[in-house]
Formats: structure tokens, C-alpha cells, sequence
């Protein structure tokens, strides 16, 4: 099978679409044959190795994971013998897990893990594009307490982790300002925002408004900054992590302040399902920005590294 290859760290370059072993799947695992997949952040952060620690959980020296790709949407194609949930020919969506893999023909994944039917009107590309940035947003939010009536601002509104949290926000009943590029107004707008503010014209802590949860969807602020207009006990979100945040969330333990939540999200099949339900429905939509085929998944890296991405980039096989 084909698959997107990397064995060091480094540029785009170092990815190459290379002949590899089909997967076996042990009793309870599932082979997919990927029909879409996608380039997060995440992922070329791991093909350059890129903020340090990467390197010390994907090895220093010879990398623990060559494939990359942590969701997919695509069909079974075989099946261990313990599987009893799926059968050969469903159609389904998820999350990898740690293994990564999508980047290529065909993915290996547990067959209890976070990984759900797809619904018969959403497209595979749609579908792949659904589980790490939605499911990260919602862990965070949930977090929070998000309710109705809160008013919440998304820091990276137009990412693929900002996008699904205006919506999921909106949907739980907050107000919602979205802090993005001018160029990007619009579409955070188009997904509920109740105001967008250009980071390039206006420094949102500099402003009257107060805000219950600040969510920091690209890692890209601070507490530090954010803490100006965040109401006593609210919550700072963060999907970045670095050793200033771990001192201050070690001194909030002691002030209390506020509540500063980071780290690695949990991402679980009990809220795929939840998110599904609302992707049927029309009441969550995943951006894309660009598509791909698997043959250039070099460019789609060097995009996904600029750091300009709105949404989603996806890869069709």
C-alpha cells in the first residue's frame, strides 16, 4: 500500500509517499482503507520535531511513528476475530490514537476505540475532518463548565480547534467573540460569532468586556495577557503548553483567581458520538481549507505550517 513515509525530522521534504506493508489486525482491531484524512497541527509539529519534547516522545534518534495521521474517515477492510461491534464494508470515522497512521491507503485502529459509524449524508471529508479538532474543543469547553449565558472568547477562532469552538460555544448557549485575522471575520461569523476582533488592529485585552472562559484554540496568547479581561473564577483554556503557564498555574493554585486548564485533551468515543449527533443534524460543520490527494501531502504540510490555515486541510485517496 501506499503510505506518507518520514524517518527524520525536518522540512516537508522529509515525507515521501513510499510502498509499505498492508496492516494485520490483531482480534480486536480494525484495518481501514482510508478514504480521507487530514494535516493538523499536530502533525507537522511531529514530522519537524517541533516544539522540542516531540522528540523526546517520537524518539530522539530513530522515530517510534513514521506514518502520520490521527483521523480518518474510510470502510473496513478486515477485521480481527474478537470484533463483533463492526463488520467488513461499514463505513466509519475517528481518531487513530497515539499510533497516527492515516497518512496512507489503509490505517490500523482499535476496534473500541474512538471511532463511530458515519452518517449517510456527511461526505468523507467532512467526516475526517470532524474528530481532533472538535473533540479537543469540546474537552476543553466541558472543562469549563461551558453553559448558557456565558460569554466566551476564542483566541485562533479560524483554526480547526477555533472553528468547532464557536460552535460548540454557541450551541451550549454562550455569547462568542472571535479573535482572528480581518480575513477571517467573516467565516467565524458565519459560524455563530457574535463579533469577530482582528488581532492585527485591536489588542482584545485591551478592551471593556469581561469574559467567564478564554480559550486559547492555537496556543498562540497568554494567561498573562488574558488574565486583564477574565471575570474572578473564570477559566483559561489553552491547547499550548510551556514552562511560564506551569508556573502560573502553580501560583493560581495558591490565588485562586482564576482556573487555567492545559494539556493533551482526552478524546473519548462517548463524545464522538455526541458530536456526530450534531454533525447529522447540520448544528456543527467542519471548514476546509484545501484537499489534497495523498501523492501531495508535502504541500499540504507546508501550509498547515504556516499557521494560516482556516479549518481544516484534508487528503483523499
Amino acid at each position: 500500500m501506499k503510505a506518507a513515509v518520514y524517518t527524520l525530522y525536518g522540512n516537508p521534504e522529509v515525507v515521501q509517499v513510499k510502498d509499505v506493508p498492508k496492516p494485520t489486525p490483531k482480534h480486536n482491531e480494525l484495518v481501514i482503507k482510508v478514504n480521507a484524512t487530514t494535516v493538523t497541527a499536530g502533525d507537522w509539529r511531529m514530522r519537524a520535531g517541533n516544539p522540542f519534547p516531540i522528540k523526546l516522545y517520537n524518539g530522539l534518534f530513530k522515530l517510534k511513528r513514521t506514518v502520520l495521521g490521527h483521523e480518518f474517515s474510510g470502510v473496513v477492510d478486515s477485521l480481527g476475530k474478537n470484533v463483533a461491534k463492526f463488520k467488513k464494508g461499514d463505513t466509519l470515522f475517528g481518531y487513530t490514537g497515539a499510533n497516527a497512521g492515516a497518512h496512507a491507503e489503509y490505517v490500523l485502529v482499535p476496534a473500541n476505540g474512538v471511532v463511530a459509524h458515519k452518517p449517510g449524508n456527511i461526505e468523507d471529508q467532512d467526516a475526517a475532518a470532524l474528530p481532533v479538532g472538535a473533540l479537543t474543543s469540546l474537552y476543553f469547553l466541558r472543562k469549563a463548565d461551558i453553559k448558557q449565558g456565558q460569554n466566551v472568547l476564542v483566541y485562533g477562532a479560524s483554526g480547526s480547534v477555533g472553528t468547532y469552538a464557536v460552535q460548540l460555544a454557541k450551541f451550549f448557549g454562550a455569547t462568542v467573540t472571535a479573535v482572528c485575522s480581518q480575513a477571517n471575520a467573516e467565516l467565524v461569523r458565519s459560524l455563530g460569532a457574535d463579533q469577530a476582533i482582528d488581532y492585527g488592529k485591536q489588542d482584545f485585552a485591551k478592551g471593556p468586556e469581561k469574559f467567564d472562559v478564554i480559550f486559547d484554540a492555537v496556543g498562540k496568547t497568554s494567561y498573562a495577557k488574558s488574565k486583564k479581561v477574565l471575570k474572578p473564577k473564570g477559566f483559561y483554556l489553552t491547547v499550548g503548553m510551556g514552562v511560564s503557564f506551569m508556573l502560573q498555574s502553580a501560583m493560581n493554585v495558591f490565588t485562586r483567581k482564576h482556573q487555567l486548564i492545559s494539556g493533551v485533551a482526552k478524546l473519548t468515543k462517548e463524545e464522538l458520538q455526541f458530536l456526530t449527533s450534531l454533525l447529522e443534524v447540520g448544528t456543527i460543520k467542519p471548514v476546509i481549507d484545501r484537499v489534497y490527494p495523498l501523492s501531495e501531502i508535502r504541500k499540504a504540510h507546508q501550509h498547515a505550517e504556516t499557521g494560516h490555515k482556516k479549518g481544516n486541510i484534508v487528503i483523499l485517496n
